[in-house]
């Protein structure tokens, strides 16, 4: 999910590409010096003999797509349990500003065709126009926004998608009424989504050399849901935690292809693929990390001549949860230890992680008290605490052990969980079914 700079992220990285695209394409020669903005047409001095493009985010709204997936939901004793994430469509107006004659159309025409080439924003884009680096030396953003690279907005479920509106001569002339500023030449757009929690340019194929026509059946591959099974011995079952080390199995229909390949996200998975028509199994590699991955599978096609694999049906896409596994969590209170229950300590916890926690992934620790006494007597502890960012300058790509600082937490024995991109690292369960593992105790 993306942060509340998300809104402002997307606006960096359109604006990114207008300047980078421009760059690319050798305006400077045609129209001049360019000035590439964000800002409020009011505040533009339209009198100034400069050439300009300005992005302007004139309307944010509700994303029809995810206003109905879920409410924000309390338990009885009014605490928040469920809090789904806010999506956002964003309308911009983009506008030319010319120095001499044609300049302004000239300008236009060229960020028009940028963002047409554009539909989507890659996440290697978003990353690349969001980097600490480019932030830093871009003398148009302080330095006091380089948190926008720690957005997740290249991270989120949902890709940006960029589409141009049209707005009629009315309501044109209502916004820049509002505005009270000069019109001057404009487009509209429209991007969505931003989930909030809680530039590739076109490529000309070659000519066609030889027409062929092939017949050639198709089978659609659907997936039904996954299992997943802990040592090889085992049986595959549904509806379990699946962590790193485990098999996973893909169970539909008509999933076998003579050529075919199986994705977990952006990852391929090549290694232990067990094959046929009504289940595919792997093991979850090394490389996946925790998370939600959509994972779907791909039939290819011997096309052309001489004959290239292509891309030819895919399956529908099913989530797969990747949960960590925790060990050796060691507590280190530094404040009020071995103090009266009433006092709050402070200090921090040391957890062993497997797989492999990324630098940009989120991590969010939650503590609920083990055996908490009875409601009459006082209510159970629960704290959510959210780990600092590792998404900075120095700090490795991956780990296998994190220090979570804490504070304000009473002393008790309690049950841990981290939350990692959504993904949950699953509880023990004893013999009389109650959770009881992993545990850790603040004195």
């Amino acid at each position: 999910m993306t942060s509340a700079a998300g809104i402002a992220a997307v606006t960096a990285v359109l604006k990114d590409l207008l300047s980078n695209g421009l760059i690319d394409r050798d305006i400077v020669g045609a129209v001049g010096d360019i000035t590439v903005t964000a800002q409020a047409p009011d505040r533009i001095d339209a009198a100034a003999n400069e050439s300009r493009l300005n992005l302007f985010l004139y309307l944010v709204s509700r994303n029809q797509g995810w206003a109905n997936v879920g409410y924000p939901s309390r338990n009885g004793n009014g605490d928040l349990i469920s809090a789904p994430p806010l999506g956002l469509d964003l309308h911009y107006l983009l506008t030319a500003y010319g120095a001499k004659d044609l300049h302004a159309e000239i300008l236009l025409g060229y960020a028009m065709q940028l963002m047409h080439e554009m539909p989507v924003l890659t996440r290697p884009a978003i990353r690349n126009a969001l980097s600490p680096t480019l932030l830093v030396d871009n003398g148009d953003i302080p330095a006091s926004l380089t948190d926008l690279f720690q957005s997740g907005l290249a991270d989120q479920i949902e890709q940006i998608k960029i589409c141009q509106t049209f707005l009629s001569t009315d309501e044109m002339f209502k916004l820049w009424m509002a505005f009270s500023a000069p019109y001057r030449p404009t487009a509209a757009y429209h991007v969505s989504v931003v989930l909030i929690e809680s530039e590739r340019q076109g490529k000309n194929t070659l000519p066609v050399h030889q027409y062929t026509v092939n017949a050639i059946p198709m089978r659609q591959p659907t997936i039904d849901e996954i299992r997943s099974r802990a040592t090889a011995a085992a049986e595959f079952k549904a509806n379990q935690p699946i962590l790193s080390g485990h098999d996973v199995a893909l169970v539909g229909s008509r999933l076998r292809a003579d050529a075919m390949q199986v994705f977990a996200g952006d990852l391929e998975i090549t290694a232990g693929l067990t094959i046929s028509d009504q289940q595919v199994s792997f093991p979850v590699p090394n490389t996946l990390r925790a998370g939600i991955h959509a994972v779907h599978i791909s039939h290819l096609l011997d096309i052309g001549i001489p004959p290239t694999s292509h891309r030819g049906v895919d399956s529908n896409a099913k989530p797969l949860v990747l949960s960590s596994s925790l060990s050796n969590i060691v507590p280190n209170v530094a404040v009020n230890a071995g103090a009266a229950d009433t006092l709050p300590r402070e200090g921090e916890i040391s957890v062993d992680v497997a797989p492999d926690v990324g630098r940009d992934q989120r991590v969010t620790m939650l503590l609920n008290e083990f055996n908490p006494p009875l409601p009459s007597v006082r209510p159970s502890r629960a704290y959510r605490i959210e780990a600092p960012s590792r998404n900075v300058p120095g700090a490795p790509e991956q780990t296998g052990t994190l220090v979570i600082p804490f504070a304000d937490v009473l002393p008790a024995t309690y049950l841990m969980r981290l939350r990692i991109d959504g993904a949950e690292s699953p509880l023990g369960v004893s013999g009389a079914g109650q959770y009881n593992a992993p545990q850790v105790v603040i004195a």
